[in-house]
């Protein structure tokens, strides 16, 4: 009967410690709610600021006494000075899903409050492509600065093709470093289908659908000459709106050369006028007036801790089947 009882007692201590755990974790969450912040970070004062500490290394004393009477005085005329432009940097890492196109949206509605004509965003793109609805979102968001008239710049340090391509084709001016990869004006989609593997198996697959092309292509039907004609079709439709959208914007290119789906380094990519110039990002925007401010804005989702379990808990649950289901027959800009 002790023995029972005892048994007991330590069930009971370690039920109530898992309920303290789970209350705790609960108000945790409640407390720690979503937030959504921009970030600012004045890059001019950056730059200078990493000078001055080379500087203060190298200099002699008598260069280290004018340089502080240096810095004096531009400090003391700096004030005075009414800028006659700023610079608004933005950054855009692109995935398969154009993913930080939400973040971008935010910059730019945000930059677009205080940005005038007279000023000039300058967007660091590196993207291989992705989804045609995400990178034309993307795409769409830059455009909004080119409607306000404000000059619209795009550095390609690494790579920029297909959907990366698709954004930097809009700006008034796109410049990649040399090697650099730019273009892959092209459509591609890839489709894994096992419907022979089930017939082998002798295992039934039906799908029902209703109109004539509601699935053209799955991953388990059976895929038939009409269908896989219809969705080539479309491959090509995208395509021609592709080519379409890059012609509005860059009007100069040929066409038959450059929209075959291949690709080429910045050299390359410039004496076909894909890009205007082979600079780095990093030379463009130290190129600007030293009393130029340059301002990099980015827009950070910071999770509570309810949001970071709840994903860790749904990534644990997403399997690698689910994600061949639902990124399958998804036409891509690559």
């Amino acid at each position: 009967m002790i023995e029972i009882l005892i048994f007991a007692a330590k069930a009971l201590v370690i039920v109530m410690s898992f309920s303290a755990i789970i209350i705790l974790v609960a108000v945790l969450a409640a407390r720690a709610a979503t937030k959504n912040e921009l970030e600012v970070e004045p890059l001019h004062k950056k730059y200078q600021d990493l000078g001055l500490f080379l500087k203060s290394f190298v200099a002699t004393k008598d260069e280290k006494k004018e340089l502080k009477k240096k810095q004096k005085l531009e400090k003391k005329e700096s004030k005075d000075k009414v800028p006659q432009k700023r610079v608004f940097v933005l950054n855009f890492e692109g995935d398969v899903k154009a993913s930080q196109v939400d973040s971008l949206r935010e910059e730019i509605t945000a930059l677009l409050q205080t940005a005038t004509d007279k000023d000039e965003v300058v967007v660091k793109v590196e993207s291989p492509g992705g989804e045609v609805h995400g990178y034309g979102l993307a795409a769409s968001q830059l455009l909004r600065i080119r409607e306000r008239n404000i000059t619209l710049t795009i550095c390609v340090d690494k790579v920029a093709a297909s959907g990366g391509y698709m954004m930097a084709c809009v700006a008034h001016k796109v410049i990649s470093a040399p090697f650099a990869i730019v273009g892959s004006i092209g459509v591609v989609a890839s489709v894994p289908n096992f419907n022979k593997i089930l017939k082998k198996n002798d295992v039934d697959y039906k799908e029902y659908t209703a109109g004539e092309y509601k699935r053209t292509v799955s991953i388990l039907g059976e895929i038939t000459q009409k269908g896989e004609d219809r969705f080539i079709e479309r491959l090509n439709d995208t395509h021609v709106l592709f080519k379409r959208f890059v012609t509005n914007y860059r009007p100069q290119l040929d066409l038959s050369k450059v929209a075959t789906g291949d690709y080429w380094f910045g050299q390359e990519a410039k004496e076909l006028g894909l890009v205007d110039a082979i600079q780095t990002s990093d030379d463009y925007l130290l190129n600007f007036d030293k009393d130029t401010p340059i301002f990099e804005l980015s827009y950070q989702v910071k999770q509570g801790l309810s949001e970071k379990l709840s994903g860790i808990l749904g990534q644990a649950l997403y399997t690698p089947l689910e994600k061949l289901w639902n990124r399958a027959a998804q036409t891509r800009v690559f």
